[in-house]
């Protein structure tokens, strides 16, 4: 029988939230362009969030294919809440057991595919276990930032040690907020999970030495294994041509002038944080653009949420959208000064990767330590909020202010701009290190490959 050539090839398995599986899939993509063949695996939900750029894939001709994982049948846990996008809080918890019950499926597919690695989301800890009974090797992959990720390490590591990086902090209500969800967590099975051994090789994390070496540094030295970044991996530009009017309307405001207003697709904003935003963009009196979500189900009009009058009264100056907007043409185009955002990981790299200065509103989990970690970079600055947590129109206003018009903005956006150039110098070089590592961790696996020529994955 002629031998018959192959790549190798590895299974990657996300935390089932939108903001997990994208950057697995950006990073499943980089690895097929380096002659990897990749597996990715998540819920049948999950998966279709990213239909259009699974095809996309497949006109490139790149060596991905998606495996569904099933979740155990629930009558509370119906198949369309099989990931966290939409999701009702108080089914979080059900959500996170039905994962972890999804090990027997996790083990066929292992058994079925028998790749050569498995890369596994550092969320949770038992497919880990699960692809060592296989004996197949496993590495860790983390979405978040460093800074975060080297605080709570710390933080549960050495609590009664002082952080070594002081800019980096979360403030008593927020740190209240996490330890609550914690709590919550570990009360519904996550902590058992947390509390297993990592088996893992080594660490690939979405960040760069050139924002975060000295994070990076730090989380390796306390989990004594190594951390290597693969740079920021910002998804390409959608293509679809939906909500091009934003961009016609973009096109008629003045150079850095306006300001991109989104949350995330997994950040529900409260009654009064919409009336305080709504207030703080109109006294800004500063061109904006608005993304609104609702939890799913929640058919809330976009008017109804905002107070009395706003669209009319904002007039051109705004356009308010219900849902979703191409976010990075929007970030890309020259009329944008400044992003409002949550400050989740993906968004605040996405942001930095356009050269566009943060005007950072942290709601929970990582999002506050990332935004002070913008504030460190000089590239964003933060909407303060008060001692319970509430934001106030005025500080809203005051800081679009500042980005936009004042010149503390311009000094922003050119750091915002250099920075973002050395990122993306900077991530085929860390990439390429992080494959070669892959490479040899693969070779290293005693396999047969029954007759088979593996190639030597390419450095791009």
């Amino acid at each position: 029988m002629d031998s018959q050539e192959t790549s190798f090839s590895l299974l990657m398995l996300p935390w089932l939230a939108h903001g997990h599986i994208s950057p697995f899939l950006e990073l499943a993509k980089q690895l097929a362009k380096r002659n990897f063949h990749v597996y990715l695996c998540s819920t049948p939900i999950n998966l279709s969030s990213i239909e259009e750029r699974i095809v996309e894939l497949e006109n490139q001709s790149l060596s991905i294919e998606i495996v569904e994982l099933h979740l155990p049948s629930s009558p509370e846990l119906p198949p369309h809440y099989h990931t966290t996008n939409g999701l009702p809080i108080h089914l979080q918890p059900t959500l996170r057991k039905a994962f972890e019950m999804a090990s027997p499926s996790l083990s066929n597919i292992l058994k079925t595919l028998n790749p050569h690695l498995f890369i596994n989301d550092v969320v949770y800890q038992w497919p880990s276990a699960v692809a060592s009974s296989h004996n197949i090797p496993v590495i860790q992959f983390q979405s978040s930032s460093a800074a975060m990720v080297s605080y709570f390490s710390h933080l549960l590591r050495t609590p009664d040690v002082e952080y070594p990086f002081p800019a980096v902090y979360l403030r008593d209500f927020e740190l209240a907020k996490m330890l609550h969800i914690l709590e919550a967590s570990t009360s519904n099975g996550q902590g058992s999970d947390s509390e297993r051994e990592d088996s893992s090789h080594f660490v690939l994390i979405k960040s760069s030495n050139e924002i975060e070496g000295k994070y990076i540094d730090y989380i390796s030295s306390m989990i004594k294994r190594k951390v290597m970044p693969v740079g920021p991996i910002i998804k390409d530009p959608v293509r679809k041509d939906e909500n091009l009017e934003v961009i016609e309307w973009l096109e008629k405001k003045h150079h850095c002038s306006s300001v991109f207003v989104s949350f995330g697709s997994e950040c529900f904003l409260s009654k009064e944080e919409m009336e305080e935003i709504a207030n703080g963009l109109e006294l800004s009196n500063v061109n904006f653009i608005w993304v609104v979500r609702f939890p799913l189900g929640d058919e809330t009009m976009v008017e109804d949420a905002l107070p009395k009058g706003f669209l009319e009264r904002v007039g051109d100056t705004g356009i308010v959208i219900k849902g979703w907007a191409p976010q990075e043409k929007i970030l890309r185009h020259s009329s944008i000064g400044g992003f409002v955002t949550h400050c989740g990981w993906n968004s605040v790299l996405e942001s930095m990767e356009f050269g566009v200065p943060i005007i950072a509103m942290p709601m929970q989990f990582d999002q506050p330590l990332n935004a002070r970690l913008m504030v460190e970079l000089g590239v964003g600055m933060e909407v303060w909020r008060d001692n319970s947590g509430k934001l106030h129109r005025e500080e809203i206003a005051k800081v679009i202010r500042e980005v936009i018009v004042d010149k503390r903005g311009e000094a922003m956006r050119r750091k915002a701009k250099e920075l973002g150039e050395k990122i993306r110098l900077k991530g085929d070089e860390e990439m390429n290190g992080a494959v070669e590592a892959i490479s040899q961790l693969c070779q290293k696996t005693k396999r047969r490959s029954n007759g088979h020529t593996i190639i030597s994955p390419r450095l791009v």
